[in-house]
Formats: structure tokens, C-alpha cells, sequence
């Protein structure tokens, strides 16, 4: 039986790798469709700076940006979240996940969601035509798990994905791998991530333009005799360059971690550098955990959503966890820009423990 369920493992993570070349050269910066696909699923992430791909505990929710997450303590878990975005724009989350224990797998399937909000429908000039136009996008997700050895586990995400916007629609396929390497011991643990793979099945006016890959690095480390865990995320590693070409830019106004240095190459590509990383922690209180306090800091937010001359926390998080009976309620507030930030809120229990 092990040794069927390795090679149906194996031929799944095949199948993903038969994806990798529709996700060939793909760049950063608004050069993509279905970039809604990079939004925070859930609150905690949100409030972890965007990304966290290193963490094995029982919220389904990781597992939206981490297949590997997924492991026997989600069993029945069920999560709800829903994100007030920018402007009128609504965003959400909802997954539930399964163990199998007689196959090995952990999956779980979700549903992510965003709607514009009201846009006038207009001339080139602006000039308003009379009603609105719709605009919103959902993908659905299935994903599976299961471990390799006792610390290592791998997991696999399929996503159908849909597009409306006005009279264009479009529709996509991607995939998710992921592998998870887990030290209880040691409280450590290391993950990579393949995001996003994947093709257009349709497109909205005939020409195929790409999805959001990304390559993730991420680590983990809870401390012996702190309720603390820090966490690095590393993401677009396919992609060395992520620095945004902006024609106004200033040779002698490079930012690193909002103070001014001499924008000689060095500095530069330290800039570049810190443009790949996120970092957070939470603190973890409380008998198992009930209430959680946390941060994060995306340098690439703040460097493309800053305002020249504008100090702003743009690329600054943070966020709340608390237990409550059989639920857990989340917030997570992300800094994006003078203009505001978006707030997140998220919901989950066990419906086991109801039934």
C-alpha cells in the first residue's frame, strides 16, 4: 500500500512539472492575469506580511499557500475568511479539510473569491454610459498531502480558476507543489513552495498571457523558552531582478527599510535583495495557544506602494488570534499604501466537535 500511494505522490508532483513550462518567463510587476491568485487567503497571513509557507499547525488556511501544510491536526477544520481590500473591492476565503488516515493523505478543498465592487461603465473619455459593469474572479482548489518520512511531507494543489470582467472572460488551470520539512524537536521548520503553474484554458480576447508563478523559500523557528516564532519568506527566486523601472526614480534616493543610502550598485542590489523577503513572528500565549499577537514586514510592498517625500507604514502588518469555545477569531490589518490598508477578518472551528 506505501509503496502505491509513493508513486501515486510521485505522479502528481509529475503532473505538476508538466505545468512548469506555461510558467516560463514570467515577470512581476502587473504582467500577468489572475493575479488575485497572490492575495492573502486568510487573516493570519495578512497579518504575517502576506506570505507564510513554513508553518505545520491545524489551520487549513496555510495550506492555501502551502499544499505541504496540510497534515492529520486540520481533520474537520473549517475556515472562513473575508477581506475588506482596497476601495470597494471584497475578497474571501473558505476552505475545509479531511484526513484519510487509511490512504496517508490529508486534502482539502477551497474556494477563494473577489469582486470588484461597483465600476461605472464609461466612454475613453470618461464619460458614464449609464449602469455598471461586472468585474470579479473565483477559483476553486483541491489539494492533497501526505508525508514522505517522519519531518518531510508533500503536497499538491489543483486550481481551476475564472474571470469576468465586463464582456471578457477568461478561465485557467495552475498548480501548487509544495515540500515541508518539520523538526518538532528542534521546533524548526523549512519549506518550498512552487506557486501558481500553469495556463489559460481561455482567454479573454485571443491572446495567452501569463499567471502568477512564483518560487517560495521559507523557514520557521519557534524558540525553546519564548512563545515566539520568527519566520523569513523568500519569494520570486526564479526571478532575480524584481526592482519595479520607474522613470521618476532618483539615482540618489534608494530606500532600504524607509532611511536614504548613496544608490551606488552595491546598494542597489542590496535594495533588490531585501525585495524577495518578508519577515514575521507571532507571539503564541496561552494554554494551547488561545491568543496570538503577530507582525510582518514586506520590503516590497513598501518599496513600490511608498510615496516619495511620505513616511507611511506601507509594508508593516499586524494582527490578532483568539479562542473563544470551539472557535478561533482572526484579524489581520496590512499597511499598503497613505491612501489605507486592507482589513481582514477570519473565522474557523471543527465541525467534528459538533457533530
Amino acid at each position: 500500500m506505501h509503496t502505491i500511494l509513493r508513486k501515486i505522490s510521485l505522479a502528481a508532483l509529475f503532473a505538476f512539472i508538466c505545468l512548469l513550462p506555461a510558467a516560463d518567463c514570467q515577470i512581476t510587476g502587473g504582467q500577468h492575469v489572475f493575479s488575485f491568485l497572490n492575495l492573502s487567503p486568510s487573516a493570519r497571513i495578512t497579518a504575517l506580511g502576506g506570505m507564510q509557507i513554513a508553518v505545520k499547525d491545524d489551520d487549513p488556511a496555510f495550506a492555501a499557500a502551502n499544499p505541504a501544510a496540510l497534515n492529520p491536526a486540520m481533520d474537520g477544520r473549517l475556515a472562513l475568511q473575508h477581506n475588506f481590500f482596497i476601495s470597494d473591492i471584497q475578497h474571501g476565503y473558505v476552505a475545509y479539510a479531511h484526513d484519510l488516515p487509511k490512504v496517508g493523505f490529508t486534502v482539502q478543498g477551497g474556494l477563494q473569491y473577489v469582486g470588484y465592487g461597483d465600476i461605472p461603465m464609461t466612454d475613453e473619455y470618461g464619460n458614464k454610459l449609464g449602469g455598471n459593469i461586472e468585474a470579479s474572479e473565483t477559483a476553486l482548489t483541491l489539494g492533497a498531502a501526505r508525508p514522505l518520512t517522519g519531518r518531510v511531507s508533500l503536497g499538491l494543489n489543483l486550481r481551476v480558476g475564472f474571470s469576468t470582467l465586463d464582456v471578457y472572460k477568461s478561465s485557467a488551470l495552475a498548480a501548487d507543489a509544495g515540500l515541508m520539512y518539520a523538526d518538532t524537536t528542534h521546533r524548526f521548520t523549512a519549506a518550498v513552495v512552487l506557486r501558481n503553474a500553469g495556463t489559460q484554458l481561455s482567454t479573454y480576447d485571443g491572446t495567452r498571457e501569463d499567471l502568477p508563478f512564483d518560487l517560495q523559500i521559507g523557514i520557521s523557528k519557534r524558540f525553546r523558552h519564548l512563545p515566539f516564532r520568527f519566520g523569513i519568506i523568500a519569494h520570486h527566486l526564479h526571478e532575480w531582478e524584481i526592482t519595479y523601472d520607474d522613470p521618476n526614480f532618483q539615482d540618489d534616493d534608494v530606500l532600504i527599510f524607509g532611511g536614504d543610502e548613496p544608490a551606488d550598485k552595491g546598494g542597489s542590489d542590496v535594495d533588490n535583495f531585501f525585495r524577495h523577503l518578508i519577515f514575521n513572528g507571532e507571539f503564541l500565549f496561552g494554554r494551547n495557544e488561545s491568543f496570538q499577537l503577530r507582525f510582518g514586514y514586506n520590503h516590497l510592498r513598501k518599496k513600490e506602494l511608498s510615496v516619495k517625500n511620505y513616511r507611511s507604514l506601507a509594508g508593516f502588518s499586524f494582527g490578532a488570534g483568539v479562542r473563544v469555545s470551539r472557535f478561533r477569531v482572526d484579524f489581520g490589518y496590512g499597511s499598503y499604501h497613505l491612501g489605507g490598508g486592507v482589513v481582514h477578518f477570519g473565522l474557523g472551528t471543527n465541525l467534528k466537535e459538533f457533530f
